[in-house]
């Protein structure tokens, strides 16, 4: 390689890139130093914003192969769950400085960012799906792009992968889906006469004499029927030489597996995905992480969405040595749960590692299940669990939740399952953004019968309604934030009883009464009691089924403010009004909840002030009631 084209690379900026073009242009040693530079450019973003970084060092080079066979301005290419589409955002202009603030770009793919992304998901397995809309509208246009899917061996085992996969073949809708495998094999290699007969199936001239062949015998009823035994034969002797695995079943090409991190390699297999005449499968072998040794030798998923850290130390910058996280106060509990009781198990939609239950999978691997991402087979499952006498847990995030509403509903609820189901994330989550608010749970489950729903505010709590989950109460849910707690201890002297909440105030007068949710109310409290502020105060820590008497109670006051900033307003907020009004209630009634609408990215506080619902904003108001 010359010095100049070293240079010529060297001296690309990845922050002055404008768009991905130029990359056609580069040899492949000048390929390998981009993806050197980019990756770099993503481990150091990452390592002061956050974000999802294992998955995005694998597909470096994927993703500028990518941009050197297709126009995504034209073409359409969906990122599966689109956590891997930071590459893609730096090779189309994109900076990743302000990566995932308020500010600065999403994490995700943004179809409001630039015209390059033509679909968005924060949610796995919707990506095969997508390509299959744009296909069939492409057809249906008489128009000319390829539709490409780009998905993980995790996302593809999901339901809705499946769906599509299965229905694709069935048309003549053309799909290319790249499959990033970076775990496990999902098929072996073919070899000998196996791969010069691939290699002949899907050479130019083989695909236009069996178009000349196909056309000639289709004009006769004698020459359908030859076609109908040649092909027979055809298929005979392919099953004998190529072996055939699951895709090949189902009706795709199959390409693979290739090396997804070998530039020339990933040329020629493009190329042959382009050329093939119906929709095709290339699997594509990469590491996870690559790049970064930490994240490389990561077996467990710790490097795969990060907070900031240090690059050299590879040490979270983030100091809560002295707190612990609420995901992991509740893992404790199920942890002690195993311990004494052998018919508890607990299931994980894929959420191990941030739901902090290694300790769990590692110490009761018999009762411990990782579903991968299989929300609604997470409840199906739990709920046939419990009708054989075992308590199951599910540890799940509220966005993942929200897939299996139907499951919940019909499978869990309707026949009244003893279970224990922790929502994780409950409440905003910062810089994720609109797919991952863990704000829209709260109001399909409190309006679904048999369901207990509850939020703590303090650990004391948290282990008071967790040890009431096993009281066969039904779907026992209960929520908790993203946020970390100064003071883990639980007090072993206070008890809650069933369905009750805590008055934690009693004004002198019948002014204001305060019905709270959640952690943050503990601030808003405290608030109350150094302004003097004359108010009563409800913990409302079983949202369902709500405490009638102290409701009953509250009638009497002139105001009432219902303040939820965990869930939207068609949660407790709309529950309790409604209540109120079949009370005959003829007060005022003041709602601090969260806007029925996606709440973008940035910072937790951000998204709190933004929408009026810092405990500061809300004593500012009840001073004016």
């Amino acid at each position: 390689m010359k010095k100049k084209d070293i240079n010529r690379v060297n001296n690309i900026n990845i922050k002055d890139i404008k768009d991905p073009y130029f990359v056609r242009t580069l040899s492949y040693k000048q390929l390998d130093i981009l993806a050197d530079d980019i990756r770099k450019e993503i481990i150091k973003e990452t390592s002061i914003n956050g974000g999802h970084l294992s998955s995005n060092l694998g597909v470096v080079e994927l993703t500028i192969a990518l941009h050197r066979h297709f126009d995504f301005q034209k073409d359409k290419v969906v990122f599966d769950v689109g956590h891997q589409s930071y590459t893609h955002k730096i090779l189309t202009g994109r900076s990743l400085e302000r990566l995932r603030k308020s500010d600065g770009v999403s994490g995700f793919q943004k179809m409001d960012e630039s015209n390059y992304d033509c679909f968005e998901a924060g949610h796995s397995s919707t990506s095969i799906s997508a390509a299959y809309g744009f296909a069939v509208a492409r057809d249906l246009s008489n128009d000319n792009y390829n539709c490409v899917a780009v998905i993980g061996d995790g996302s593809i085992v999901n339901g809705l992968s499946f769906e599509a996969l299965n229905d694709i073949p069935h048309s003549n809708h053309k799909v290319i889906i790249i499959i990033n495998d970076n775990e496990m094999s999902i098929s072996k290699p073919t070899g000998g006469l196996g791969v010069v007969f691939a290699k002949l199936s899907a050479s130019k001239g083989y695909l236009n004499s069996k178009k000349r062949y196909t056309n000639s015998l289709s004009k006769t009823k004698f020459g359908r029927f030859i076609f109908k035994i040649t092909r027979t034969i055809k298929n005979w002797i392919s099953a004998i030489l190529v072996p055939h695995n699951f895709f090949n079943d189902l009706g795709y090409y199959y390409i693979g597996p290739v090396n997804g991190h070998n530039f020339k390699s990933l040329d020629k297999a493009l190329k042959e995905a382009i050329k093939t005449p119906k929709s095709v499968i290339l699997h594509v072998n990469t590491i996870k992480g690559k790049g970064y040794a930490p994240a490389e030798n990561d077996e467990i998923g710790t490097w795969h969405g990060v907070a900031p850290f240090d690059i050299e130390t590879s040490l979270p910058k983030n100091d809560h040595h002295l707190t612990k996280s609420w995901s992991k106060i509740f893992a404790d509990f199920v942890f002690d749960k195993m311990k004494d009781d052998e018919r508890t198990v607990v299931i994980s939609p894929a959420t191990l590692k941030g739901s902090e239950l290694e300790k769990v999978f590692e110490q009761y691997p018999n009762r411990s299940f990782d579903v991968g991402i299989s929300e609604e087979h997470a409840f199906v499952m739990a709920s046939s669990l419990s009708l054989c006498s075992y308590h199951p847990i599910i540890a799940i995030y509220s966005t993942f939740m929200q897939r299996s509403f139907d499951e919940i509903s019909h499978d869990l609820a309707r026949m009244n399952i003893n279970s224990t189901i922790l929502v994780d994330r409950s409440g905003f989550v910062g810089e994720d953004g609109e797919t991952h608010q863990g704000i829209y749970d709260e109001s399909f489950l409190i309006n679904t019968p048999n369901i207990v729903l509850t939020m703590p505010s303090n650990v004391t709590e948290a282990n008071l309604l967790f040890n009431e989950s096993f009281n066969n109460r039904g779907p026992f849910f209960i929520r908790f934030p993203r946020n970390y707690v100064s003071n883990p201890k639980v007090d072993k002297n206070v008890n809650i009883s069933f369905r009750k909440w805590i008055l934690k105030k009693k004004s002198e007068s019948n002014n204001i009464v305060i019905l709270a949710i959640g952690p943050l109310q503990n601030e808003l409290l405290k608030l109350i009691n150094d302004n003097n502020v004359d108010a009563s105060f409800y913990n409302c820590l079983y949202l369902k089924p709500y405490d009638e008497q102290a409701l009953i109670d509250c009638l009497k006051y002139k105001n009432i403010v219902i303040y939820n900033p965990y869930s939207t307003k068609g949660g407790f907020a709309s529950f309790i009004s409604t209540k109120l009004i079949e009370y005959g209630y003829k007060g005022i009634t003041h709602i601090y909840s969260i806007s029925d609408e996606f709440i973008k990215q940035g910072t937790i506080l951000e998204q709190l002030e933004k929408y009026h619902l810092t405990p500061e904003q809300i004593i500012d108001d009840i001073k004016k009631i």
